[in-house]
C-alpha cells in the first residue's frame, strides 16, 4: 500500500533551490492540492522573476511568465480570456511587494477570481541578498549592511494586513513552513484558496513565510529558528479575511 507519493503535477527534476530553502516545500503542497482537487490539467500557472524563475521545470501543468512583478496583470489577462481555467501566480517578496506592488493592490481591489502564492523570506534571493520591503527592522542584508532602519529605510509592508482592508480579496491568510503542523495549516489554507476561484469568489492570497538559509547566512536549522523567534512575532500567523467567516486575523 502506497501511504506517501509524489504529486503526479510535480515533475522528477532535480531541485535547484539552496539546502534549507522553502521553495520546495511550497512547490509540493500546490501539487498536492491541485492533485487532490482534480484540477492539474485546467491549471495555468504565472511564475515570478526570481529564485522560482524555473519553476515551469517543476511543475506538469502549463506555466506562462510575466516581467518581474506583473504576474497579478498576466494573470487576469489569462483567466478573462479563459474562465475555465484555475489560474494563479507564485511570486517572492521583492516581485509581489516592491515592483508588483501595484499589480497586487488593483488585482486585489477588483477581486479578479485568481489565486496568488506569496513567498515571503525577508529578503531578495535570486539577486544576492538585498533588502526587500517585508526585511524586518534591524536586518543585515547586502544594502542594509548595519541593520534596517526604519527612519531611513521605512517599515517592513504587512501585505496581508494590508489586502485585507480592501473590499475584493476573498481570502487572505499568512501561513508558515517551519514546522509539521504549520506546513498542514498552510495546505489547508492554499488549498481553500484554489476551491475559492473554483467556486468563483474572487481573489485569494496565501503568504507562507519561508527561510533563505543561503541569503540569511545560516544554516538551514538556524533559519528555521530565525522564522520562528523574528519572523512569526513581526508577521502573525492566521486568516486575515475570509467572505464566509467574517475579517479579523484568527
Amino acid at each position: 500500500m502506497v501511504i506517501y507519493e509524489k504529486p503526479k503535477s510535480l515533475s522528477d527534476t532535480v531541485s535547484h533551490y539552496c539546502p534549507g530553502c522553502s521553495h520546495g516545500i511550497v512547490h509540493r503542497l500546490v501539487c498536492e492540492v491541485l492533485d487532490e482537487l482534480g484540477i492539474a490539467g485546467e491549471t495555468i500557472a504565472v511564475e515570478p522573476v526570481g529564485c522560482a524563475v524555473t519553476a515551469h521545470e517543476y511543475f506538469n501543468f502549463d506555466v506562462d511568465q510575466a516581467a518581474h512583478g506583473r504576474q497579478p496583470a498576466l494573470a487576469t489577462v489569462i483567466k478573462r480570456s479563459l474562465p475555465d481555467r484555475i489560474v494563479f501566480t507564485y511570486q517572492g517578496d521583492g516581485d509581489l511587494a516592491a515592483i508588483g506592488t501595484a499589480e497586487t493592490v488593483h488585482s486585489a481591489t477588483r477581486g479578479e477570481n485568481i489565486t496568488i502564492i506569496f513567498i515571503n523570506n525577508t529578503i531578495y534571493g535570486m539577486t544576492g541578498g538585498q533588502m526587500a520591503p517585508t526585511s524586518l527592522p534591524g536586518q543585515v542584508t547586502q544594502t542594509s549592511p548595519y541593520g534596517r532602519d526604519p527612519k531611513t529605510q521605512g517599515n517592513p509592508i504587512r501585505v496581508c494586513e494590508m489586502l485585507s482592508t480592501l473590499d475584493g480579496p476573498s481570502y487572505v491568510a499568512r501561513v508558515s513552513t517551519d514546522s509539521v503542523k504549520h506546513i498542514k495549516e498552510a495546505k489547508a489554507a492554499i488549498k481553500r484558496a484554489f476551491q475559492n476561484q473554483i467556486d468563483g469568489k474572487g481573489l485569494s492570497f496565501v503568504e507562507l513565510l519561508c527561510t533563505c538559509p543561503t541569503n540569511w547566512g545560516m544554516s538551514p536549522v538556524e533559519a528555521v529558528k530565525r522564522l520562528q523567534d523574528e519572523m512569526i512575532p513581526y508577521y502573525p500567523l492566521g486568516v486575515y479575511k475570509d467572505i464566509d467567516r467574517g475579517s479579523g486575523n484568527e
